[in-house]
């Protein structure tokens, strides 16, 4: 499946990121410095992981060379088999190492065509991917959120943070397609529906993005709470438009305008990073010989309830008859599918 964990490396670059956190005056640039914290506790971790897996391997061929009864091979055999499921997961984060692999990221909901089936269907993803977050020590926020106009979401945007947020995200953009009987109509036909997610990493400020003030369109409007006291009054939600590009960004988690502007833009600023990056890798790959969609139009994933249970990856190939465990935030297989075919 590739991958290989360098350990002189990993050891290297602890000694780096230590000596660099020593420095005189290393946090007076706070994001640089939780940046630099924050990839050598991960790297430490994986370093952790490593060792106790080599101990714990040890233990087990010294065990082998002595006489055992059927019981202690039993319990070797299960140690053996956790010890494979460690290793694997090990080999696969060290795969982890695109540029803003251990980035956050915003992940971005849109349905498509349909009405309220494509936006009762843009919720059951949100509910997927905050529940997967839950389980899997992520944490997020929700960024904007625009309710349906009977069910379900018309876009959410949600900043995700954790371990290697961008690593893993990334590929779950593109298109979702669901088949299931509606629960919108009241003849028990089959639909299908459509959704597509973005996944954008958040870009450091060292990088420097040009952003032209005459190339913004900034709106302001009410934000949409969830009603009673938490409903702001004021034009406090901000929406841009960066005119070139027809890029939107939106924002109305902070009561103060100024607050959303600042997060909008910081958004905007990675959205048009990803864009430049995803053009450039696009003519590289034209100059090899090979063609890329870098778009989020491709549909990558089918999540079909009716008239039988499968959820299948149309890129890894990875699938599983059990939807329900996978739409209650069960899909890391099919993020490390996608890795290991790296």
């Amino acid at each position: 499946m590739g991958g290989h964990f360098d350990l002189d490396k990993k050891k290297s670059r602890i000694n780096d990121l230590q000596k660099e956190l020593s420095e005189d005056g290393i946090w007076n640039d706070v994001d640089r410095a939780n940046k630099l914290n924050k990839e050598l506790s991960e790297i430490q971790k994986s370093v952790s992981d490593f060792d106790e897996l080599v101990s714990q391997s040890n233990d087990i061929s010294e065990l082998l060379d002595m006489e055992l009864d059927s019981n202690s091979i039993s319990e070797i055999n299960d140690t053996i088999t956790s010890l494979e499921k460690k290793y694997e997961h090990l080999m696969i984060t060290s795969l982890l190492d695109g540029e803003y692999d251990a980035s956050d990221c915003y992940l971005e909901i849109h349905p498509g065509a349909g009405g309220t089936e494509a936006c009762d269907w843009a919720s059951m993803l949100y509910r997927m991917y905050s529940m997967f977050c839950e389980k899997n020590g992520y944490s997020y926020k929700i960024i904007d959120e625009q309710k349906g106009d009977e069910a379900g979401l018309k876009s959410i945007t949600m900043l995700i943070s954790g371990y290697y947020p961008y690593g893993y995200f990334k590929g779950e953009a593109g298109v979702h397609r669901l088949v299931r009987i509606s629960p919108f109509d009241s003849n028990g036909r089959r639909h299908t529906s459509f959704a597509s997610v973005s996944i954008t990493p958040v870009i450091s400020k060292e990088v420097n993005v040009e952003i032209k003030e005459s190339d913004l369109k900034i709106d302001v409007y009410h934000s949409s709470g969830a009603g009673g006291q938490s409903v702001n009054t004021s034009n406090s939600a901000v929406r841009i438009t960066h005119l070139p590009t027809r890029t939107v960004v939106t924002c109305q988690i902070e009561r103060s305008q100024q607050q959303n502007k600042e997060i909008a833009m910081e958004m905007l600023r990675s959205k048009l990073y990803a864009i430049e990056k995803a053009k450039k890798d696009a003519e590289l790959s034209n100059l090899k010989g090979t063609i890329v969609d870098i778009n989020f139009g491709s549909q990558i994933r089918n999540y079909v309830l009716e008239p039988y249970k499968l959820i299948k990856d149309l890129r890894s190939g990875y699938e599983t008859s059990n939807v329900g465990k996978v739409l209650d935030g069960d899909i890391l297989p099919f993020m490390e599918s996608l890795l290991k075919n790296k």
